[in-house]
């Protein structure tokens, strides 16, 4: 049974919502819209066109991360499944590990992802595991153990590393025995721990 316009826009509506007001052209189809519509609602002001297949309702206010849900859009292959894992100092700041606002945004992507990185943005190419990420409203992140990993293989300070380890203990983000685990292919983190370090 097709939808009445109302429904269609409902439908739309509730989609966009969740994901922090944007929605792609393949999404507006499934939910009732043609092509013709989305070039008519962006005309009339209903649609804000973001780039290349990507909307946004602009009744929607924008949030915190609005920019890690753009660029995660952005990531989308042409399956439209987006591709971006919000990670390193980025995920260090949303799990509020630190409080130091890097000045660029980190994303993971695949290893054949091929598009240019955005300006202010910074690109890490790895595989992450399922186990490694975690959902949140709009975007994907990094979850605190992977980006412990990955931070303490980038250039932040042992003291700065050192207190994120403690603060990821004691709020339970990360089990002592895991993070141990991790620390054996890592002699930052194991020096963050409270273990030596390796005699050269």
């Amino acid at each position: 049974m097709a939808r009445t316009t109302k429904e269609t826009l409902r439908a739309l509506a509730v989609l966009a919502s969740s994901q922090g007001g944007y929605f792609t052209a393949k999404q507006a189809k499934e939910a009732g819209y043609s092509y013709r519509h989305l070039d008519y609602h962006e005309t009339a002001g209903n649609f804000e066109r973001v780039e290349h297949g990507l909307y946004r309702l602009p009744t929607v206010p924008r949030g915190d991360h609005d920019e890690f849900i753009r660029l995660s859009f952005w990531s989308r292959n042409q399956k439209d499944e987006p591709q971006a894992v919000v990670s390193h100092q980025s995920a260090f700041v949303l799990h509020e590990l630190s409080e130091l606002l890097p000045g660029e945004i980190h994303l993971t992507v695949p290893p054949r992802f091929r598009k240019p990185e955005p300006p202010g943005c910074v690109l890490h190419k790895a595989v992450l595991a399922t186990s490694d990420v975690e959902e949140r409203s709009g975007f994907r992140v990094t979850k605190p153990l992977r980006t412990l990993i990955d931070v303490a293989a980038g250039d932040l300070s042992r003291e700065q590393l050192e207190k994120a380890v403690a603060d990821a203990l004691e709020r339970g983000l990360v089990r002592r025995t895991t993070l141990e685990n991790a620390a054996k292919g890592s002699e930052r983190l194991s020096v963050a721990l409270g273990g030596k370090k390796t005699k050269r």
